[in-house]
């Protein structure tokens, strides 16, 4: 029974995964360090408070020579957009996990774009 169970549940999973689009896991499958791009969107855990990751992304946008259009702040969380050239806007939204720990998710345009994702992510991350 346990088996059947387990391959049912192997097979929804899959089954989600194949519809919500293109998905890409790097580093443990949970926990800091671990990266995912799902839907369109590029999520990380950071181990960072959130005030330092606040600082280094708008750091990191502002020597991309990106325009921010809006920026808010609180103490759980934190929301930058910012214009591409190509008039798309970036999405970058910040939510505590704990003092030391805070997701960063990522999203460019309506449909997302993974590898300029990853070049913002990368670029944050220089920035502590």
């Amino acid at each position: 029974m346990k088996s059947k169970s387990l391959l049912l549940t192997i097979i929804l999973g899959m089954g989600l995964l194949a519809n919500s689009g293109c998905v890409l896991l790097v580093g443990g499958a949970a926990g800091a360090g671990a990266v995912a791009y799902l839907g369109g969107e590029l999520k990380s855990d950071e181990e960072i408070s959130l005030d330092r990751l606040w600082d280094a992304t708008q750091a990191a946008i502002k020597d991309m020579g990106l325009t921010v259009k809006t920026k808010e702040k609180d103490y759980l969380s934190a929301k930058l957009v910012a214009v591409t050239a190509d008039d798309k806007n970036i999405n970058i939204n910040l939510k505590r996990k704990s003092d030391n720990l805070t997701e960063i998710a990522i999203r460019i345009g309506k449909f997302g774009n993974e590898s300029m994702s990853q070049q913002i992510l990368n670029e944050i991350k220089n920035h502590y």
